[in-house]
Parts: C-alpha cells; sequence; structure tokens
C-alpha cells in the first residue's frame, strides 16, 4: 500500500500541475462569441471588407481582368444571393478568396454571412 500512495502522489503532483496549464478561454474556443451581429449592414459591415479585400488589389475593381465586378452593390448582392460569395470567403467552393491569402477571420465572415442570409439588402 505504501507503494502504491508514493507512486499516485508525484503522479497526481504531476497531473494537476499540467491541467493547470492549460487555458480555457472562450475568446479563442468560441471566437464568434463576441462577434456581434446585431447590426449587420452592407455599408457598415460588408462594403469595407469587399473594398479592402477584393478590389483593392485591382482583382474585382471591374470585370475587365477577371469577369467579377465587386466594386458595386449590385456587384456583391449578385455574387451573394448567386451562392458564389459565401463559398469563395469560407475556402469552401472551387475559388477560395482572397486569392493566394489567408481566409477572411471568422467574425467578418460570420457578419458577411449573416447579410446573405437576410437576403442582401441595400443598406
Amino acid at each position: 500500500m505504501k507503494k502504491i500512495l508514493s507512486f499516485l502522489i508525484p503522479v497526481t503532483g504531476i497531473i494537476l500541475t499540467l491541467s493547470s496549464c492549460y487555458k480555457d478561454n472562450a475568446e479563442d474556443m468560441y471566437p464568434s462569441a463576441n462577434c456581434d451581429l446585431t447590426a449587420v449592414t452592407y455599408s457598415n459591415s460588408v462594403k469595407p471588407v469587399i473594398a479592402q479585400s477584393c478590389a483593392i488589389s485591382g482583382c474585382h475593381i471591374d470585370a475587365t481582368a477577371t469577369g467579377i465586378d465587386l466594386s458595386t452593390y449590385e456587384g456583391v448582392a449578385g455574387m451573394a444571393t448567386g451562392g458564389r460569395l459565401l463559398p469563395a470567403i469560407k475556402h469552401t467552393g472551387p475559388s477560395p478568396m482572397p486569392k493566394g491569402a489567408a481566409k477572411l477571420d471568422d467574425c467578418t465572415i460570420s457578419k458577411i454571412e449573416k447579410w446573405v442570409n437576410d437576403g442582401a439588402p441595400n443598406n
């Protein structure tokens, strides 16, 4: 019995030490938990992201180079309602966007997805 206790006490100490190093924080575990989806609009939530990530590089500023113009509401809404925008920004479709760059953060994608699911209003 003495040998079992002398073995268990150090093992228990190691387990407690290791488990105390693990961090559970809501932001890392549930990134969209801190994402405010209550006031999502095209002009404040979607347009700035499209301008920064899609049009600024010149790729989708007009339809000349790529055939896709995301410089106007009509262009973005057409891609959204046509089912091409979300797969592209989620990197689940045939053409992940932004091309050659990291996927947009989860909160930004959630905001765009909410806007699309709300019918892609021009607001």
